[in-house]
């Protein structure tokens, strides 16, 4: 039974030692993979015309209550919401491209935090989903799009905000070029 522990703990102390290595890069590759097209589909559908026009259905994705109450009349509805709308359309392209480059990623991830935030409080406040739509934890189901899906988005971003954006990336190739602090 010793040398079965000894291995166990020869084994661990080595994932431990790639673990910071491997896992970053691992969960960009996975964001690359799985929600970057998602994104920036997401995004595409908010643009209009030109580089700072926006659809109409951007206001219906975001601001869908008050794009409700002006009659889907996007004129109606000022200055601030459309800020917003053209920002948030642009963190979908900017955010995204950023943490498959592995560059600032730990602000990217950070941005995209706070983005899957409210995105999730739009689509339970704003869109009125469903309650099966915003599913539960710690039940037997593992599909309901908002807490369970997006819990594992979160993984990823608080792993790359933790642990950095890993080996093969832009952080680490400027990091070499960053002056030393004097001691």
């Amino acid at each position: 039974m010793i040398p079965l522990i000894a291995l166990y703990n020869r084994v661990s102390r080595g994932l431990t030692t790639v673990a910071p290595a491997v896992l970053p890069t691992l969960a960009r590759l996975t964001f690359a993979a799985v929600l970057l097209g998602y994104f920036w589909a997401s995004a595409r559908t908010k643009l209009g015309e030109g580089l700072f026009s926006l659809s109409d259905g951007a206001y219906g994705q975001i601001f869908p209550r008050a794009f409700e109450a002006v009659g889907f009349d996007s004129s109606q509805l000022g200055l601030w919401p459309y800020l917003v709308t053209l920002a948030g359309t642009y963190a979908e392209f900017i955010l995204p491209t950023l943490i498959v480059l592995g560059f600032l990623t730990r602000l990217a991830a950070i941005g995209m935090i706070g983005f899957i935030i409210l995105q999730s409080l739009t689509d339970i406040i704003g869109h009125k989903v469903s309650a099966g739509t915003i599913g539960t934890w710690f039940d037997r189901a593992p599909d309901a799009l908002i807490l369970d899906q997006r819990a594992f988005w979160m993984l990823t971003f608080a792993t790359l905000v933790a642990l950095g954006a890993g080996p093969l990336s832009l952080d680490r190739l400027f990091a070499k070029w960053r002056p030393i602090a004097d001691a």
